[in-house]
């Protein structure tokens, strides 16, 4: 069945050492969830296990370290995860790189970096886990994250960004109404502005995606970024978080700030919209749908 309780149940939370996937994490774990931090930087995982040292419930805490868009790695994540575990219940596809920089600059490296993991990680975690908790048979839920920006019309240099979380939020919309049948419920996270370290790309950029890439100059200015002390704390999106996986809400939006561009695309496109209902024949005619 759906999760209705956090006790008990086993967590995989991609990208779930710093920002908001340990926010998630905190907050599972103080809800009664065993966590797995799974994390492409050993540096974030050990500080992160720092953090829950010492803690009443340090012992529901595990890492492993883990490239979203390495296939293999995944594969054997997700096993190891079934030997220990019996299965996961709850998938968290956190893990993100917030890519921008000048369109006309773009390189198929920086294509492959930007939609490898915000893409490319979200289809791994599906692929890999969905087997397993379909067999056993305990239900669950899966939540994705995509971002505001998948929801409006965002400036050019955000493009790859925002059209990769425009991928995942599509998906996941698709993907809801099956997984339910298998009592699977399905989430997409919509943050805007939120302390995280998403701002460090060149950092978690692999070297054969630096070669070439049009992005350097603004990545190396986008590491400099100072997190605002009015975003939102990585700890109130878990709590956004933790209540949709039991609500099973669709859309977990963190903040208002955009909603009148949100409102603006979505009359743009009903504006374009023909009222009459008409199909294309096997000839390219057009004709009323009876």
């Amino acid at each position: 069945m759906p999760i209705q309780s956090f006790e008990g149940k086993i967590a995989f939370i991609t990208g779930g050492a710093s920002g908001i996937g340990l926010g998630i994490s905190k907050v599972l774990v103080e809800r009664g969830a065993q966590v797995v931090l799974a994390d492409l930087r050993q540096d974030h995982i050990d500080h992160a296990l720092a953090e829950f040292a010492g803690g009443g419930r340090s012992n529901a805490v595990s890492a492993l370290q883990l490239d979203v868009t390495n296939r293999e790695q995944y594969r054997e994540a997700a096993k190891k995860m079934l030997d220990e575990f019996g299965g996961i219940d709850i998938l968290v596809n956190n893990a993100g790189v917030g890519l921008e920089g000048p369109l006309l600059e773009a390189t198929y490296a920086d294509y492959d970096f930007g939609f490898g993991v915000n893409v490319g990680g979200v289809i791994n975690g599906f692929t890999e886990f969905l087997p397993q908790m379909v067999a056993h048979g305990r239900g669950g839920h899966i939540v994705s994250t995509a971002s505001l920006a998948a929801e409006v019309v965002m400036p050019p240099q955000m493009a790859i960004y925002a059209a990769s979380k425009a991928a995942v939020c599509h998906f996941c919309e698709s993907a809801k109404g099956e997984l339910a049948q298998h009592d699977i419920g399905v989430s997409i996270l919509l943050p805007g502005p939120v302390k995280s370290n998403i701002h460090e790309t060149i950092d978690n950029r692999p070297a054969h995606l630096r070669e070439g890439s049009g992005f350097t100059a603004s990545e190396k200015k986008l590491a400099r970024r100072i997190v605002g002390d009015n975003w939102m704390e990585p700890v109130d999106v878990g709590h956004l978080v933790a209540d949709g996986i039991l609500n099973n809400t669709t859309y977990l939006v963190t903040h208002g700030m955009y909603k009148d561009a949100m409102r603006a695309r979505a009359q743009a496109v009903l504006d374009a919209t023909p009222d009459r209902m008409e199909v294309v024949d096997s000839f390219g005619n057009y004709r009323d749908e009876e």
